[in-house]
């Protein structure tokens, strides 16, 4: 082997080892950029499960706030027999409903909820009340929602927002309308709800919310 043979073997074998070091170093940075990647969704959905979770309790303590003043005959209320075939004695008296109201906030409040959903659904089966009545009917589809029953829980929501369309909850229940099409893999429905709270109620909390699920469905 000549001199110059020699050196032109070492200069290839230095371009070998050049490029396996910027090969190894170009893998190493889109390793890294996975990651980062990753690491961003995490954040992002853990940043919307958050802001859900934080939803839902400012939720309850609403309710719960709204009905301190009210005092609850635990003994009376625990007794009912709650089903479809009997009726509150003192039906639409307003005592009997604030009892019936927040005795299901209570139990919903100690994460009770097969109690609280016996309670709204009592209330909404019996009593006409046009503050709390929607509200019933958000809980009810909120619980089905907790409890995975997508059905029951869309079919509460689609009540709440066809028979109150001007409650203040309404924006909600049609954002959760659309994460229950989300939770069913049906991504176009899910879209298109989460694009009509945004249209239709740009400054309600239910939008920024919406907002948040389309970005990440991107």
């Amino acid at each position: 082997m000549n001199f110059r043979t020699l050196s032109l073997s070492f200069i290839l074998i230095a371009s070998l080892n050049v490029f396996s070091q910027e090969n190894e170093n170009a893998q190493v940075d889109l390793l890294f950029l996975k990651i980062q990647e990753l690491e961003s969704e995490i954040a992002e959905l853990r940043n919307i499960i958050e802001s859900q979770d934080y939803l839902i309790q400012k939720l309850i303590k609403e309710s719960v706030s709204s009905n301190e003043a009210v005092s609850t005959n635990e003994t009376n209320l625990s007794d009912l027999p709650l089903d479809n075939n009997v009726k509150f004695s003192g039906i639409d008296d307003t005592k009997s409903k604030e009892e019936i109201y927040t005795a299901a906030i209570k139990s919903l409040e100690k994460q009770d909820l097969e109690r609280a959903s016996i309670l709204f659904k009592y209330f909404v089966e019996n009593f006409n009340d046009d503050e709390k009545s929607p509200l019933s009917y958000f809980w009810l589809g909120e619980i089905a929602l907790i409890e995975n029953n997508l059905d029951i829980s869309n079919s509460y929501f689609l009540e709440l927002v066809s028979i109150y369309p001007s409650h203040y909850r309404t924006p909600l229940a049609h954002k959760k309308i659309g994460d229950i099409f989300l939770k069913m893999n049906e991504l176009d429905k899910a879209k298109d709800k989460y694009n009509y709270v945004i249209r239709e109620y740009p400054n309600d909390t239910a939008s920024s919310l919406a907002l948040q699920l389309l970005k990440n469905m991107e």
